[in-house]
C-alpha cells in the first residue's frame, strides 16, 4: 500500500484540505497527516477540518513519527495549505516540528514534496523561497483554481486546484474537468 504524508499549516484555506481529504482515494493508500496549532486555529474560522477517521494523524511535536525518518518510504508530502512561515523554514533547512523535519526528508530523499501556498501578495522574500525549494525539488502548486470547466460552486474551484495536488502526488483521482477533455470525448462520439 503506498502511503502520503498531508500536512496542514496556518495559511487560511482550510477548505482545500478539507476537499483534498474530502476526495482522496483511500483505498489504495495509507494516510498520515499533521495539523499545526496555527492551522486548527485557521480552521476553526474557516468552517473546521474533521480528518476522516482512518486517517493517521501525528502530534507537530512528535519526532518519532515514521515521516521523520528518511527510512520509513512514502510515496509524496502535500502541504495543504501551506503558510509562508513553514515555506521559508522549509527553504532554510529549520526543522523544528513533525512538518519541517518531514519536508527536510521529502527533500533529502529526493521525493516529491508538494506546497500549496496561499498567499497573496508576495514578497521578494516568499518568491526566493519558493525558488530555493525548486531548486532543491520541491513542487510550488500555488492555491490559484482554473475557470475553464465554468465552475458553479466555491468547492468546484477549490477541486481544480486539488486535482492538480493529486496529479503530481501520483494519486488517481479524478475531481475536476480538465482542459478540453470533455470537448474531445464529445467529439469522438459523433
Amino acid at each position: 500500500m503506498k502511503k502520503i504524508f498531508v500536512a496542514v499549516t496556518g495559511a487560511s484555506g482550510t477548505i482545500y484540505a478539507r476537499r483534498f481529504f474530502q476526495h482522496f482515494p483511500y483505498d489504495d493508500w495509507e494516510v498520515h497527516a499533521a495539523v499545526s496549532k496555527s492551522a486548527e486555529i485557521v480552521a476553526s474560522h474557516e468552517g473546521g477540518l474533521n480528518l476522516p477517521p482512518h486517517v493517521k494523524e501525528w502530534d507537530e511535536k512528535d519526532l518519532t513519527a515514521p515521516v521523520a525518518s528518511g527510512s520509513n518510504k512514502f510515496e509524496a508530502m502535500v502541504v495543504i495549505p501551506c503558510s509562508t512561515a513553514t515555506l521559508g523554514k522549509l527553504a532554510h533547512g529549520i526543522a523544528d516540528n513533525l512538518i519541517t523535519r518531514a519536508g527536510e526528508v521529502f527533500l533529502k530523499e529526493r521525493r516529491k514534496l508538494i506546497l500549496m501556498p496561499r498567499e497573496t501578495p508576495l514578497s521578494l522574500i516568499q518568491i526566493k523561497n519558493m525558488e530555493l525549494l525548486t531548486l532543491a525539488g520541491a513542487h510550488i502548486i500555488p492555491a490559484t483554481p482554473s475557470f475553464y470547466g465554468n465552475p458553479k460552486t466555491i468547492e468546484e474551484l477549490v477541486d481544480t486546484v486539488v486535482a492538480r495536488i493529486y496529479d503530481h502526488a501520483g494519486v488517481e483521482a479524478e475531481v475536476s474537468a480538465r482542459w478540453r477533455v470533455e470537448e474531445e470525448k464529445a467529439r469522438k462520439n459523433i
